[in-house]
């Protein structure tokens, strides 16, 4: 049964396609786009957080907060201490979980979002560095943060340019770079990798030794 919002016209698979190829390519665009705007500020905002004594903390509302909670995994994953808050929460007695020793990573494409907002004057008070992830130079997250990593883009691939889809491909590829230059930094190696990995296909093949599944002593089959 098709929802009341499903189009009446019949199904155009090569329209399909070409969306999907304009798309990824509109996406790649917008990735070499920031790639080429990438400013000296994204080494201040690596070089602080390696100064930190507690965690990045990251906070972004709706499809922003959806990138900040893989952000923040792949953080702690690969040797920074993070976790995600819901800004909405914060207001609410979340904001207790941030500390002093914190920073605070804010994402927002607009930098707009009223619920980042009103944490910026609690966190400026609290002395918690903060870093905006926005696409506005100009808004009020970039006007209250100490730093401001750009992830601006010319459109998003959404045909109606609406739905967040290229802004977000650019915050979580942007979030990534931080990891990949963070891990760096920290001469984190494989078997750094393998102490947060424990389980699953990873951590077989990370941890798992000869010794742990060969067959020794009265258990080896003898002929």
């Amino acid at each position: 049964m098709k929802s009341a919002a499903a189009s009446t016209r019949p199904f155009d698979g090569s329209q399909a396609l070409q969306l999907a190829r304009d798309t990824l390519g509109i996406e790649a665009q917008a990735l070499l786009a920031l790639s080429d705007r990438l400013s000296p500020v994204f080494a201040q905002v690596v070089e602080r957080v390696l100064d930190i004594r507690g965690r990045v903390v990251v906070m972004g509302m709706g499809k922003s907060g959806h990138v900040g909670r893989k952000i923040a995994a792949t953080l702690a994953s690969t040797g920074t201490p993070s976790f995600f808050v819901h800004p909405g929460e914060a207001s609410h007695g979340d904001l207790g979980m941030v500390t002093e020793n914190d920073l605070v990573l804010a994402l927002s494409n607009s930098g707009e979002s009223d619920e980042i907002a009103a944490l910026l004057p609690a966190l400026r008070r609290q002395g918690v560095p903060v870093v905006g992830m926005t696409g506005n130079p100009r808004s009020t997250l970039a006007r209250h943060a100490d730093w401001v990593l750009d992830t601006y883009v010319e459109r998003e691939a959404c045909p109606l340019n609406l739905a967040p889809t290229a802004s977000t491909t650019a915050q979580l590829a942007l979030g990534d770079a931080l990891a990949v230059a963070l891990l760096d930094a920290r001469g984190f190696k494989t078997e750094d990798f393998a102490r947060s990995h424990p389980g699953g296909a990873l951590g077989r093949k990370l941890l798992t030794h000869v010794g742990d599944v060969m067959r020794s002593g009265a258990d080896v089959p003898r002929a």
